[in-house]
């Protein structure tokens, strides 16, 4: 692989990584890249995982030594989004997406407007829901959000954050320590069914996920630092630009 290919799949890595333990969308930034250097679209969707993968054992690290994350009471939604992914990554080996990227562009405007304008709901807790057993409504909702996962990784962040803030009274710094718990947990499986369809760069895989790794380290530090406020902002800026890339602004 020629070096200028390394380096791009690093910074591009790093921003992905900061993106996706930050608000979401980063591998809309990776697969195209792994698509340019050569890889079927199949197979970048595949080898964008290990890099998801690694990125976010340093996401789930750094978040619990800021004892962000509490995994004892914090791995209950991960059990249906597991089975969901299993699923969408079945259907994901032999995958045509435009129709449901635009799908999933409409709903993300929807769910940018509620970022935009209840404020509060992303940056405060809410007492009484946070830590309470999960409801069967929200292990339906994250069974679909793990068929979404594991069918294409790009955008899951965003709906997985909509789900733990809406439905589970969580702020935006804590709902982002789940969700990157989550994520690990089902990309484990996905990734699995994704090697043995022979639809994974090892080594492209390795070198975007070492700048993943960095990024995610960036990301966590930012939000501890910065509070629920500032993500929120990151998170804005990130929904406009995938939403615009998904509707083909960028080309």
């Amino acid at each position: 692989m020629e070096w200028y290919f390394i380096l791009a799949l690093i910074g591009t890595g790093i921003a992905a990584g900061f993106i996706n333990t930050t608000a979401g969308g980063g591998s809309m930034l990776t697969i195209p890249l792994l698509m340019f250097i050569g890889l079927p679209a199949n197979v970048a969707n595949g080898t964008n995982r290990i890099a998801i993968l690694l990125q976010n054992v340093i996401g789930v690290n750094t978040f619990r030594k800021k004892k962000v994350l509490d995994i004892k009471t914090d791995y209950r939604l991960a059990v249906p989004a597991i089975v969901g992914s299993l699923i969408g990554a079945l259907f994901a080996v032999e995958m045509d997406v435009e129709l449901l990227k635009k799908v999933i562009a409409g709903l993300m405007v929807v769910l940018l407007f509620v970022v935009v304008l209840k404020p509060e709901v992303w940056v405060k807790e809410r007492a009484g829901k946070v830590d309470a057993k999960p409801s069967v409504l929200q292990y339906t909702i994250f069974f679909f959000i793990g068929v979404y996962g594991g069918f294409i990784q790009m955008g899951v962040g965003f709906f997985l954050l909509a789900g733990l803030v809406l439905g589970c009274g969580h702020n935006l710094v804590r709902a982002n320590a789940v969700k990157v718990f989550i994520v690990l947990i089902y990309t484990v499986f996905s990734l699995g069914i994704f090697f043995y369809h022979g639809q994974v760069n090892i080594t492209a895989g390795l070198i975007l996920a070492a700048g993943n790794m960095t990024g995610a380290w960036l990301g966590v530090h930012f939000q501890v630092k910065g509070g629920a406020k500032y993500v929120r902002y990151v998170l804005i800026l990130a929904m406009l630009i995938v939403i615009l890339n998904l509707f083909g602004v960028f080309g």
